[in-house]
């Protein structure tokens, strides 16, 4: 499978994170931030990020100093532009979860300075609606009657929890808007910055031009995109999916008590597992766009095509793997609920608050865990179905772009 099928694709992203980078722009930011400069600043996040996958799968292809070069910078990008994003993302998940314990129903609509210039109901209103039913299936119960029970059914007053939960709630809104703000002052002073500049000319010449290894084209890309599945199936059979197979076996409760303010050290090889499976699926990508390619120009996959990749019209996302996406997702989760509990113990070592609030934190960070828990278990099964599921093609089912 030739190189050059590496290199449409990234010319592809370069091209899109150059028109992201002009929607951004044209929407404003600051004060006069839209929701049009939130998605652009997704699109943005999402075109770098893939190229610095891109980067680092296909290292070989590629001349091995600009690449070196460009993933550390691409990194911090994307890095730079998702702390604003995820403090959003954090706070309503908390809030949310806050209201789901004290009984007290659905969270109320926030205003725009809840909601913040970064657009966080686009990421955290999934990640909330997306929560709960997975703490339901982890503890073995239905969605469906858990939501049924949630709205029909009044909790009794909990006294110290319900007016702990307020001011936990106001505790959190102050550190994550705080958080939040100084992210946005942060992705600013980098979106003007002479670094962000040459980055942006860097990927600029990308879009015209992909500096390829001497030795590219002779270099067949399946190898090294196996090579990437073959470490993410390593990391995740480092995990422990026969104890996350059950689904409460409290063992996200593991160090629940601890003062380290470290993060919990078992949440690291699932986070690993996370950007590898990131990894995996973005190789996926453009394997499925040379096999595009190929069949567009009437030429087997595997062999030379008889006309340039670059002439052939595709289309504009390849088709993904419904299984690679459930299974990103339970990692999504898993992250999210572990930075939410992170954040909620952080507060709750806030000094001289009073005993209601810290037992709100102290149950709010259980909660939390408890999804981190549900997460894992729902991973083991994706991920148990993509084996038992396929005797080829590894997670993700069969490959398509193997000749068979």
């Amino acid at each position: 499978m030739p190189a050059e099928a590496l290199a449409g694709y990234l010319r592809a992203q370069a091209t899109e994170f150059l028109r992201a980078l002009r929607l951004h722009r044209e929407a404003g930011a600051g004060a006069a931030a839209s929701e049009g400069s939130v998605e652009a600043a997704l699109a943005l996040r999402r075109a770098a990020r893939r190229i610095s996958g891109s980067l680092h799968t296909f290292q070989a292809v590629l001349d091995p100093g600009w690449s070196e070069a460009m993933r550390p910078e691409l990194a911090w990008v994307s890095g730079t532009l998702a702390l604003e994003h995820a403090c959003s993302a954090r706070l309503e998940r908390l809030l949310q979860a806050l209201h789901r314990l004290s009984g007290t129903g659905a969270l109320p609509a926030r205003g725009p300075a809840g909601a913040g210039a970064s657009g966080g109901p686009g990421r955290s209103g999934a990640a909330a609606r997306s929560s709960a039913p997975a703490a339901v299936a982890a503890r073995g119960g239905s969605p469906s009657a858990s939501s049924a029970a949630g709205t029909t059914t009044a909790a009794p007053e909990r006294g110290s929890l319900t007016v702990g939960a307020a001011k936990a709630g106001a505790l959190l809104d102050r550190q994550l808007t705080l958080a939040r703000t100084r992210a946005h002052s942060t992705a600013l002073q980098a979106l003007g910055s002479s670094r962000f500049h040459a980055v942006a000319d860097k990927v600029a010449v990308l879009a015209s031009e992909v500096p390829l290894a001497p030795a590219a084209p002779a270099t067949d890309l399946r190898p090294l995109a196996e090579a990437a599945r073959e470490r993410l199936v390593d990391a995740v059979a480092a995990l422990p999916l026969l104890t996350a197979g059950s689904p409460y076996n409290a063992e996200a409760l593991v160090h629940g008590l601890s003062p380290d303010p470290a993060p919990h050290p078992q949440d690291a090889p699932w986070h690993q597992v996370r950007l590898l499976l990131r990894l995996h699926r973005y190789a996926r990508e453009v394997l499925l766009r040379a096999a595009g390619a190929a069949e567009a120009a009437g030429t087997p996959a595997g062999t030379e095509p008889a006309a340039p990749l670059t002439a052939v019209v595709l289309p504009a996302a390849p088709p993904h793997d419904l299984r690679l996406l459930v299974a990103g997702e339970a990692l999504d989760r898993h992250r999210d609920a572990s930075e939410a509990s992170a954040a909620a113990a952080h507060a709750a070592r806030t000094p001289r608050i009073a005993p209601a609030t810290a037992y709100a934190l102290g149950v709010l960070h259980a909660d939390q865990r408890h999804e981190v828990e549900a997460a894992r278990y729902a991973f083991q099964l994706s991920w148990q179905k993509d084996v038992l599921g396929s005797s080829q093609g590894g997670p993700g089912g069969p490959d398509p772009v193997r000749p068979r």
